[in-house]
């Protein structure tokens, strides 16, 4: 069986794309696009390049590198070697296509360098960001995307929820754990890898927090805190850090299936439930409940921004504020974020997102609290975007799972 994404995927996509560059820039006539990622989405080839995608008619790929690979993988018939972008005017110019004047492009897919390099060799046309307009094609999900994601799904929970929990035990490390997890989690298929695209960012299998590691200053944009492998590798969990009675482990990590992920995050306690302090527990709680509601309002038609707004309002009224989504500068200003062929991907529960939920949509719900000197509660799953609200994907059971010591 094929891996290779069906031709009429990438056709459904092209034209979702082309639909919103009209109705968001109207004055661009294609949009230009950089990044691996994004050529992968629309081409089907994860090759160093540029793709073309014009207005009208099939799109062109030029490669720097992996023009053999692409030709393999990629039902285009437009494929071409490059290796300075004065070959791309030149070839567009014999095809009797030249770049027009006004062009979309992935502004976020190019480096300062590698910017100042396409604007010198086209100094005739006038650049606009195509950024929206690309997150907002990824953010719907075809039903062949959420096929894999359900999938995915499936497998991420089984491996948090009865794989893992077996080889749990006083004295285990952060990063035993990690390694643990990444073995179960290849046997299921895991891809081995996460992808984000802001810039900068980037995580390796999920953070693994053992109480207090859960608030540890972090340098990535979530709210679990963790110490890491090393301060060049702040990711997985530290060899240093064991798990022992009466304390938490809250796992935050993602699952890669056919390029397509899942985040979820589930919190383990070492020893009997009823010795799990009362604070604590009403927090947890308190994110399930917040997670419900959440899911209520995962319909077509919301408003990113209004769902959080109800959950700043309800962890007022709840006496949650100040550990609600991380502890003091580890406080993360979103309660969700779309998901796919990254982790951060469009739309962010956050204010400022006031474009209308769409059916289809993939959306990580991650409702957490930090308490200091304990730890972190909470939750996290991934959930499909429906008329009936959201369809959590990574499993049910949100409580805290009680590991015998």
């Amino acid at each position: 069986m094929s891996n290779n994404i069906p031709s009429q995927e990438l056709v459904s996509r092209w034209s979702r794309c082309r639909t919103l560059l009209k109705q968001l820039s109207p004055q661009s006539r294609g949009i230009l696009l950089f990044s691996r990622l994004n050529i992968y989405y629309f081409s089907g080839s994860f090759v160093s390049g540029v793709l073309w995608l014009p207005l009208e008619g099939e799109p062109i790929l030029f490669c720097r590198r992996g023009i053999e690979r692409a030709k393999i993988e990629s039902p285009l018939q437009h494929i071409y070697f490059f290796s300075s972008y004065r070959d791309i005017d030149t070839i567009l110019e014999d095809l009797g296509h030249p770049l027009p004047g006004f062009v979309a492009a992935e502004m976020n897919g190019l480096s300062w360098a590698l910017s100042k390099s396409l604007v010198k060799h086209f100094p005739d046309q006038q650049f606009i960001s195509a950024d929206r307009i690309i997150g907002m094609s990824r953010a719907v999900k075809s039903e062949w995307e959420l096929g894999i994601l359900r999938e995915a799904g499936l497998r991420h929970a089984r491996c948090l929820n009865e794989l893992l929990p077996p080889y749990l035990h006083e004295g285990i490390s952060e990063l035993e754990i990690a390694h643990k997890m990444s073995e179960l989690f290849f046997s299921q298929g895991h891809l081995g890898i996460l992808r984000m695209e802001s810039y900068g960012e980037e995580i390796f299998l999920g953070h693994i927090s053992v109480g207090e590691s859960a608030n540890y200053p972090s340098v990535f944009n979530g709210p679990v805190g963790l110490k890491g492998v090393h301060p060049a590798a702040p990711y997985m969990g530290s060899a240093d850090v064991q798990w022992t009675k009466g304390t938490p482990l809250t796992i935050d990590n993602g699952f890669t299936l056919d390029g397509y992920m899942t985040d979820k995050t589930q919190v383990y306690w070492l020893g009997a439930k009823r010795d799990i302090p009362a604070d604590a527990l009403r927090a947890h709680d308190f994110c399930i409940e917040l997670q419900a509601d959440i899911t209520k309002m995962l319909k077509p038609g919301t408003l990113p921004a209004e769902i959080w707004e109800y959950c700043l309002f309800a962890a007022e009224n709840s006496g949650w504020t100040e550990g609600f989504m991380g502890c003091g500068r580890n406080k993360v200003s979103f309660v969700g974020h779309g998901i796919g062929l990254a982790i951060d991907e469009y739309p962010v529960l956050a204010k400022g997102f006031d474009d209308p939920l769409e059916e289809g949509m993939a959306i990580a719900v991650e409702p957490k609290i930090g308490i200091p000197g304990f730890g972190m509660v909470g939750v996290e799953n991934t959930f499909e975007v429906t008329t009936a609200g959201g369809k959590c994907l990574t499993g049910e059971g949100f409580d805290i799972r009680e590991i015998a010591a």
